[in-house]
């Protein structure tokens, strides 16, 4: 007996090659898509302004802090502090003297909205290396070379403000629209200057203060002096004067004995303990008599 035999199984897809290609190209279009949309959008964090630059060239205008559209792949946007940044620097200097003086200035700065552009295609969007610390740099050096090591040491608030306005005169000003960079403050601390100076500073001020206290001493004395001559010489006029006064009109020693008596009689004290008042006429106390 002869039969056929047929094995079964899954039926077979037959997928012609148009299908394919137009499946991996819709793949392809659908990611293409999806990349394209991630590029052409994008987010300015809060206090950041977005500089565009296109295919190269960088846009007049600034962008705002938010959501934004973009030309995808072809447009970026660069994203700029305006914050208040804290920096802190090493400087070497030279007083006056020719003595080295190490310092560190901390440097707290700003960059206004008007100088953004300017500073993204001036500068590459950060002002420190290229503009700000070497303007400070300079201006601590001008200052500190008109000063002795020692005036550096004890005058470190006039350094301070005088590198400030000096930084500040250096950075200069966007075309008028403002300061490039708005520089906050200075701070210096860790002014460092050699062992050998720092003691003869020491010693130097020990010898002012001592100095100081002696000439207040000294000023002293003779204010005391000063003022016992004064007194003696004050009394000294006031005994002429009551002298003269006595020469001139002796009823001066009635008034004086009415104005010092305290209105009680004196007394006379008998043998036996006893005592009586006793009133004494004015005319009695006269000199003359």
């Amino acid at each position: 007996m002869s039969s056929s035999y047929r094995r079964s199984g899954p039926p077979e897809i037959n997928i012609s090659p148009t299908a394919v290609a137009t499946l991996i190209g819709g793949g392809l279009l659908l990611f293409g898509l999806i990349l394209a949309g991630s590029q052409a959008t994008t987010v300015v964090e809060p206090g950041h302004r977005g500089v565009r630059v296109t295919l190269g060239k960088v846009s007049p205008t600034f962008d705002q802090e938010g959501f934004h559209l973009k030309l995808p792949f072809i447009t970026q946007i660069n994203q700029v502090s305006i914050r208040q940044q804290t920096v802190e620097l090493k400087a070497q200097c030279y007083s006056a003297d020719l003595q080295q003086v190490q310092a560190t200035v901390r440097i707290l700065f700003r960059i206004p909205e008007a100088s953004v552009v300017t500073l993204f295609r001036d500068y590459t969007g950060d002002p420190l290396p290229t503009l700000v610390a070497p303007r400070v740099v300079e201006a601590l050096k001008e200052v500190t070379s008109t000063q002795s090591a020692e005036m550096i040491v004890q005058n470190r608030e006039t350094i301070k403000l005088e590198t400030l306005e000096a930084t500040r005169r250096k950075i200069g000003d966007n075309g008028g629209a403002g300061p490039l960079v708005v520089i906050e403050d200075l701070t210096l601390s860790d002014l460092a200057l050699s062992s050998e100076l720092n003691t003869a500073i020491e010693q130097k001020m020990t010898q002012r203060e001592e100095a100081e206290r002696a000439k207040f001493v000294q000023r002293q004395a003779e204010i005391e002096a000063e003022t016992f001559i004064i007194k003696g010489r004050g009394e000294a006029e006031a005994i002429s004067i009551r002298g003269q006064a006595l020469r001139e009109s002796p009823a001066f020693i009635r008034f004086q004995v009415v104005e010092k008596w305290d209105g009680i009689a004196p007394l006379v004290v008998g043998g036996e303990g006893k005592s009586a008042p006793v009133m004494v006429p004015l005319s009695e106390l006269d000199p003359r008599k």
